[in-house]
């Protein structure tokens, strides 16, 4: 890395980026009350409020969102007529899942192996480090260059688009030149990359019901309708026989034309066990960056211990479409209901209903911005050259800016590389990451200032 004075200045803060990022991990921060109490995510959002004021923000408010939750918002004044750049992050988690899974406390910021582990270190609690980080370095060598606007979200893991509905009804609160969202992540430990695409998504809830209550097995099983059996097969037509995602009417034979993906490296970083074959079809960039992929998350039905000899009434499933650049997720939400309505064996009946929703996103690589992006990772990366990659990950928010703002440039960088785990057991974050990162923003920022 650069033995600049900027970098020897953001080396030096990072015992005090790991202290802050374990603070921020111990926050429970799950915007799901059925799964962690409010309170968890009103703590970090004061946590962040009290950072941003110590750091000589103004303006600083918790902004209530229309989904329930809060962002935080802070406006940093930079020299007269500088440019406006917003830099994005979001404090809220996803659930730690199997806690008895993890080898440290989900909660509980962990040093193990040159890596830091916890819930939210990568995705995005460690984001917002990295902006502190970076606005910190530039104060001590001349200030901050430009106005600085932080938002931080504390629901995007939820896709409730309280953020996206607020920005939409106060749309001078985010307007800025460029925006730097925090929140996706190198294709590789080391090799710095920006994020061209977003997946969007939908999330909906189907509901199959077939009787009016359970039946003894025994008794009624033969000919009785069973709607976990129903469910199962509505499921089981959202695939291919070679697991391609197969709604009716929607397209999946896009190509992605970017840095490619190994199918090698693929099977390590996602950690397929020996013997089981990937799903889909075309290269794998093909697969999770320009088509669309379904996932079934969740089912509620008997567990088997404590299972009785019954006929399922009902069950339900969570069920999530990813959605590439080029297809609207409205337009793909209601594709997706309707197979799965069609889908219903016997007559069941289904009822669908629409959780979550976020459109896809294709930045525009082109910009001076990225320009600029492609400088400062270059010298935070002993010369390594900038990498263009998709996510098949969605972050609504996004395009919602992009709507609002058409002449804004939006960057996407983050800490979410593959051995980050982020939405798993033992999430963890590189500290060479973040702190590289941290200096190549505090780069980026010095040079789009100078652009005029």
């Amino acid at each position: 890395m650069s033995d600049s004075p900027l970098a020897q200045t953001v080396a030096a803060l990072q015992p005090r980026a790991r202290t802050e990022l374990a603070e921020l991990v111990a926050f429970k921060s799950v915007a799901d009350p059925a799964q962690f109490p409010p309170s968890e995510c009103e703590a970090a959002a004061e946590w962040i409020a009290a950072a941003l004021r110590a750091d000589g923000f103004q303006d600083v408010a918790l902004l209530d969102t229309p989904d329930g939750t809060r962002s935080v918002y802070g406006y940093l004044p930079g020299p007269e007529g500088a440019k406006t750049v917003l830099l994005y992050a979001h404090y809220d988690v996803q659930p730690p899942l199997d806690e008895a899974a993890w080898v440290s406390p989900p909660f509980e910021l962990t040093e193990r192996d040159g890596r830091w582990y916890g819930r939210g270190a990568a995705d995005c609690k460690g984001g917002l480090i990295m902006h502190l980080t970076a606005l910190r370095a530039l104060k001590e060598h001349g200030g901050v260059p430009v106005n600085v606007k932080v938002i931080v979200e504390g629901s995007e893991e939820q896709g409730t688009g309280g953020l996206e509905r607020y920005a939409e009804a106060h749309p001078e609160l985010l307007a800025a030149d460029a925006v730097v969202i925090g929140d996706t992540g190198n294709f590789r430990v080391g090799l710095p990359t920006v994020t061209a695409t977003l997946r969007g998504m939908t999330l909906v809830r189907v509901q199959v019901d077939t009787l009016e209550g359970n039946l003894h097995s025994g008794q009624f099983g033969g000919a009785a309708p069973d709607a976990l059996a129903a469910l199962i097969r509505i499921l089981d037509s959202l695939r291919a026989e070679d697991g391609s995602t197969t709604v009716d009417g929607l397209t999946g034979d896009a190509t992605w034309e970017g840095l490619q993906y190994p199918e090698e490296e693929f099977r390590r970083d996602a950690k397929v066990l020996d013997g089981v074959e990937l799903i889909g079809n075309g290269s794998v960039a093909d697969r999770i960056w320009a088509r669309p992929a379904v996932t079934v998350l969740g089912i509620d039905c008997p567990p088997v211990v404590g299972a009785t000899p019954s006929v399922q009434a009902g069950a339900r499933a969570l069920v999530s479409l990813r959605v590439p650049p080029g297809t609207d997720a409205a337009a793909a939400t209601k594709l997706l209901a309707a197979h799965l309505e069609k889908a219903a064996p016997w007559g069941a009946r289904v009822a669908v209903e629409q959780v979550g929703q976020g459109q896809p996103f294709r930045a525009d690589t082109s910009s001076p911005a990225y320009a600029s992006m492609a400088a400062a990772l270059r010298e935070a990366y002993d010369g390594a050259e900038m990498q263009t990659s998709g996510m098949g990950g969605s972050i609504p928010l996004c395009n919602t800016l992009a709507g609002l703002y058409p002449d804004a440039e939006i960057l996407l960088i983050g800490l979410s590389e593959p051995e980050a785990q982020i939405h798993a057991v033992n999430e963890s974050v590189s500290p060479e990451e973040l702190e590289r990162l941290s200096l190549a923003e505090a780069v980026f920022l010095r040079r789009y200032a100078a652009l005029g």
